[in-house]
């Protein structure tokens, strides 16, 4: 149900703010829905103990407020979340979509991207194997406050990004690379995977997939992620609340 502002009905406590992140060049990019593909490196499956075969893809979702935007030249605050003592890092390539639809095939599904940014997939390692175990859904060890923390959005300007180097350097050291055109499913796939099963708005974000290599993170970590050709990402882990 909508609200019709002209109404004599009003809300009756004041709605959330809409999540946004900066997009470079100026303005903001309102966040709809964030769509979140698993396993879509061979090495990272392979090091969850996975089949990196060519499988049907499997997701996640995040909520849209659980985007943490942090801007160019600036170092964001990542607070390490309740009820875990093993949260990780996941390097990803995030799209953003200007247009949608369902059914989509690939090419359709390229000329819906907006943008590109860098963002972490944050996970509570621990509450996820714990629901694993149990056969439970991941929403508690995925979806949680300031899990999706992300970079200005760069405009595509046509590009569809097929290849390019994913890294991010914790304290200095490298911890995760690898090259977007390791993809299992490529970017236009993804899209067009989604539109089977959601019809597909401007303001959806998709993040795409992590390379092997993720592990914990402890405050006082210092993370920094790049992806060729979209920018970078800088992150400080600090205690939550």
């Amino acid at each position: 149900m909508s609200a019709d502002v002209s109404s004599p009905e009003r809300y009756l406590i004041e709605p959330a703010p809409r999540p946004v992140v900066p997009v470079a060049g100026g303005g903001l990019f309102p966040v709809r829905r964030i769509f979140c593909i698993a396993r879509n490196y061979a090495a990272h499956a392979r090091e969850m103990g996975a089949d990196p075969t060519r499988e049907k893809p499997f997701f996640f979702t995040k909520p849209a407020d659980a985007v943490l935007p942090v801007r160019a030249g600036a170092t964001g605050e990542f607070p390490y979340p309740l009820a875990s003592q093993d949260v990780h890092h996941e390097i990803e390539l995030v799209v953003a979509l200007g247009s949608g639809g369902v059914n989509l095939t690939p090419e359709a599904a390229s000329a819906c991207i907006w943008g590109y940014a860098v963002g972490l997939d944050m996970t509570r390692r621990d509450l996820q194997a714990e629901a694993k175990a149990k056969g439970r859904p991941w929403d508690i060890a995925k979806a949680f406050d300031a899990s999706a923390p992300i970079s200005q959005i760069v405009p595509a300007a046509g590009r569809v990004l097929r290849s390019g180097e994913i890294r991010l350097d914790v304290n200095g050291a490298v911890r995760q690379r690898g090259d977007l055109a390791d993809m299992i499913w490529s970017v236009p796939e993804v899209i067009a995977f989604f539109s089977r099963y959601y019809h597909l708005q401007a303001g959806d974000l998709i993040f795409t997939g992590t390379p092997e290599g993720v592990g914990p993170v402890v405050v006082g970590d210092h993370l920094r992620g790049e992806v060729a050709g979209v920018g970078e990402l800088d992150l400080r882990v600090v205690a939550g609340a």
